[in-house]
């Protein structure tokens, strides 16, 4: 009889575990030593906690190592991302090496293969713009090398190394490209502008018959709305060829390529260092 009376083993599912684990955490937070004051837990509370509720360490670790990259994305529900599409592209991953190598790996190859400059290196973060030098234009006009430079389309570029463990890196990569699509949203309302204005133009001042008025009526519609398809057009692309550009370098990245010393991205990642090490 006793045994019947023992209530069944009970499962949780993910939202409940969610709240398990945040009421958890609360908890905590409010008993440990020292968090009374900051509220705050240790990435070793959170592991601890996870482990207890059956979750992976390393599964944790990567999760925070996440949260620490996430950065507040630019609201993309906007009349420009609707009428012309995202102004930004990011791609992230984690892969073997530590952040440090990593990041030089990563400035060479922007350097040297997507004609990028330094902007900016603080700590775990390196942002990127593009050459406005003479070398920089010729090689984009020219194509040297066979290459499509797709990230010289972004006012920024940017990258984060956020070390998960002692051998693994979160790669977090982002491409702004929110000044491209301001570029192509001036053009189309330039386009419209003008159509009206060459309509009302002909119409009042030229006094043109009313199938020409007619057809002018057609051109303010037809003008904006062709300009409008070759500039959502051209953000796509300039997003398909940013995003792909992103996802190819983490491709290399995740083979170990900056690891190798003979491979591009090893040799790039050398002389990356040994530039950082003169500045």
């Amino acid at each position: 009889m006793a045994d019947d009376l023992t209530p069944p083993s009970r499962r949780l599912d993910r939202a409940a575990l969610d709240r398990v684990l945040a009421r958890a955490a609360e908890l905590q937070s409010s008993f440990a030593d020292g968090a009374e004051a900051s509220g705050l837990l240790s990435e070793d509370q959170i592991v601890e906690l996870g482990r207890e509720a059956g979750m992976s360490p390393e599964h944790l670790r990567q999760a925070m190592a996440e949260e620490r990259t996430r950065g507040a994305a630019p609201d993309e529900r906007g009349l420009a991302a609707a009428m012309f599409g995202p102004g930004r592209v990011q791609a992230s991953r984690v892969v073997g090496g530590t952040p440090g190598a990593i990041l030089d790996a990563i400035d060479g190859w922007m350097l040297q293969e997507e004609s990028l400059q330094l902007k900016r290196r603080v700590g775990d973060r390196i942002v990127w713009e593009p050459r406005r030098d003479l070398i920089g234009n010729l090689s984009r006009a020219f194509n040297v090398g066979g290459r499509d430079y797709a990230l010289t389309r972004a006012a920024e570029v940017s990258a984060t190394a956020t070390a998960v463990d002692g051998a693994r890196t979160l790669v977090t990569l982002d491409a702004n490209l929110a000044d491209h699509r301001s570029r192509l949203a001036g053009g189309t309302a330039l386009a419209a502008v003008v159509g009206v204005a060459a309509t009302a133009v002909g119409a009042v001042v030229i006094v043109v018959p009313a199938a020409l008025v007619a057809l002018g009526i057609v051109a303010v519609i037809g003008v904006p709305a062709l300009a409008l398809g070759v500039s959502r057009n051209s953000q796509a692309t300039a997003v398909s060829r940013g995003q792909l550009a992103l996802d190819q370098l983490l491709d290399h990245l995740e083979r170990g390529d900056h690891r190798r010393s003979g491979g591009l991205l090893g040799t790039l990642a050398a002389t990356a260092a040994a530039l950082q090490g003169r500045r």
